[in-house]
């Protein structure tokens, strides 16, 4: 019998790609659940009804509330969440809950940025809730945890921004702007190939338990990016630069001034100062080494997104 799976988030801005690929791999487990909110249920249904086709059992409920979570949590081996940064501490006790009710292995909501990459990471402001809970998760003996770190999404590192300073790719207008010299590499992650990279995890169990596994689709350069957007697109674009010091610039006044974008600043500095790159191999080989996109995929699904909406 398979892994039973309960997911948490499951319609959220990375939990619906999660979700997705671990529906596709259903006869690979036991039974999928997902636990969300009722005005999910509401606002959400078509997204609902088509996981409830699939055979996703679906739970409602609050996941602050104790009855609520330990009633989904019922006969489940593995909870993946995919909470998203403003429900990050809610995690701490969704953990404790997990390990009360018997809950064998957790995957905490850390795709994205390593939090722990060098000794920086530390103070790094976005990272401050996801270090709680990887805290609290460590004091925590009955229970396995993944942490899957996949660095950022291409499909928003590759898209067109409304703060362009901090790095955008405007297909229609034909014009970018790339962070740092344009010669420092990015590690990257399809939102798709994350969902993949769980159910890889999934599995492969034995590899996978109380690792941080370090993965990601593809490593390139903003000079690469912008090669492939001119040849998929047979036009010159216009490209400008930030650097790394005006980046941090930007960065400083947006969180002076409570600008919506101070985390994505942060988190781009991050990236441009190499806070994606190791020494050693990705764990991609560790969990089966899945297929996933490239540089050419990622490009032809942004420049057909962005080519279909009304964007200007």
């Amino acid at each position: 019998m398979g892994l039973n799976i309960l997911i948490i988030g499951a319609t959220g801005v990375i939990g619906k790609y999660i979700t997705q690929q671990i529906v596709l791999a259903k006869s690979s487990f036991g039974r999928i659940a997902i636990l969300t909110s009722k005005n999910t249920l509401d606002t959400k249904a078509p997204e609902i009804e088509v996981l409830k086709k699939e055979g996703v059992e679906v739970f409602v409920g609050d996941i602050t509330l104790e009855k609520d979570v330990k009633s989904a949590y019922k006969d489940i081996d593995v909870v993946v969440s995919a909470v998203g940064r403003g429900a990050i501490a809610t995690q701490i006790d969704l953990i404790k809950w997990a390990s009360e009710i018997g809950i064998n292995w957790f995957f905490p909501s850390e795709y994205g940025t390593d939090i722990k990459h060098n000794a920086a990471s530390a103070n790094e402001k976005p990272h401050q809730q996801k270090l709680k809970v990887r805290a609290f998760a460590e004091t925590i003996k009955n229970l396995h945890f993944t942490y899957l770190v996949t660095g950022p999404y291409s499909d928003m590192f590759f898209a067109k921004s409304s703060y362009p300073a901090i790095g955008s790719y405007d297909v229609k207008a034909k014009k970018a702007t790339l962070l740092g010299d344009g010669k420092g590499q990015v590690a990257l992650t399809a939102m798709a190939d994350v969902g993949k990279l769980v159910v890889a995890s999934l599995q492969n169990a034995s590899a996978s338990k109380d690792k941080i596994l370090i993965v990601n689709s593809f490593t390139s350069t903003p000079d690469e990016i912008i090669a492939e957007f001119e040849k998929q697109t047979g036009a010159k674009w216009d490209v400008s630069y930030t650097s790394l010091e005006k980046l941090k610039e930007i960065e400083k006044e947006a969180w002076d001034s409570g600008a919506p974008y101070a985390t994505g600043a942060t988190l781009r500095r991050i990236w441009t100062e190499g806070g994606t790159l190791y020494d050693k191999l990705r764990d991609n080989a560790v969990i089966g080494d899945p297929p996933l996109e490239t540089l050419e995929d990622q490009v032809r699904q942004v420049i057909e997104k962005q080519s279909a909406s009304g964007l200007r």
